[in-house]
């Protein structure tokens, strides 16, 4: 297997993953954190506020697992589509991991402005963010999709 398929399907595989956390969020709990007070804080940013509803986790993992369909190469019979919508899924990891170094995610996601988050988005989301684009980038140039490497 290339090096390229392997790297999008850790990204793609890690995308689902994260899509499945934001649904069990959306389902009530507050894993990998004590109580939905601390998920506030520290995933949405927001000190003293409500986790993020429901339908705004059902959003988000609706979205990540849009973007894993694309890094994986779906659909497999449109391939520019699948191209662009990871291009799209790259440009978007990236702005947000590179606004989160910086420490200015709020700029993304009104109120994401706790210093608990912020600490933690430098130390973990936003690294996460940059590996996920750079891992799905093989797929966004048509040099990571399963297809590819069927000759």
């Amino acid at each position: 297997m290339k090096v390229q398929v392997f790297a999008t399907r850790i990204a793609s595989i890690s995308l689902l993953a994260i899509a499945g956390v934001h649904v069990s969020w959306a389902f009530g709990s507050s894993w990998p954190l004590p109580d939905h007070a601390a998920l506030a804080e520290e995933v949405a940013g927001r000190a003293d506020s409500d986790a993020p509803s429901s339908a705004a986790c059902l959003a988000v993992a609706g979205l990540l697992g849009t973007a894993a369909a694309f890094v994986s190469g779906r659909p497999h019979r449109a391939p520019n589509l699948s191209r662009l919508g990871t291009a799209g899924v790259v440009a978007t990891l990236a702005t947000r991991g590179g606004l989160g170094m910086v420490g200015r995610t709020d700029l993304l996601a009104k109120g994401a402005t706790s210093e608990r988050f912020r600490s933690r988005d430098r130390r973990v989301y936003s690294p996460l963010c940059l590996s996920l684009a750079a891992l799905s980038l093989p797929a966004a140039l048509g040099s990571g999709s399963p297809q590819t490497d069927r000759g």
